[in-house]
């Protein structure tokens, strides 16, 4: 059976490599899920969930801040601006990221998406587990 070979990393640093049986990611015109034999693509990320579920059928999810990500021959690389595996984001820190961003005079959107994006995928993992 067909596998991909997926690449998450963020500008900071390679956060997972492995086999997957699929790859789901949020692009500007909607989701998108990537599986064995799928055609060439290159897309956007938008702030979101990465669900990858792996070759043992363990599923795993990334926050991701932006970037883009292409897919070639079963080859899946995801290159985010802003990347955390689920198991990092320490849920109280980002409900108050949120609130701070809330909060400021000058309400800053981007940090407002990212506290929620990071809440709802350490929200999910956590009722995955």
């Amino acid at each position: 059976m067909a596998e991909l070979v997926v690449n998450v990393v963020s500008a900071e640093r390679a956060l997972w490599s492995g086999t997957a049986k699929s790859v789901v990611a949020k692009t500007p015109d909607g989701e998108i899920g990537i599986m064995p034999g799928h055609e060439p693509v290159l897309a956007l990320l938008v702030d979101s969930a990465l669900r990858i579920e792996e070759t043992d059928g363990t599923k795993m999810l990334v926050a991701v801040h932006g970037g883009f990500f292409s897919v070639d021959s079963n080859q899946v690389n995801v290159i985010a601006e802003i990347a955390e595996l689920a198991e990092d984001i320490d849920l109280d820190r980002a409900k108050a990221s949120l609130a701070a961003a809330q909060a400021a005079s000058d309400e800053d959107i981007s940090a407002v998406r990212r506290a929620e994006t990071r809440i709802t995928v350490a929200g999910t993992a956590s009722a995955l587990r």
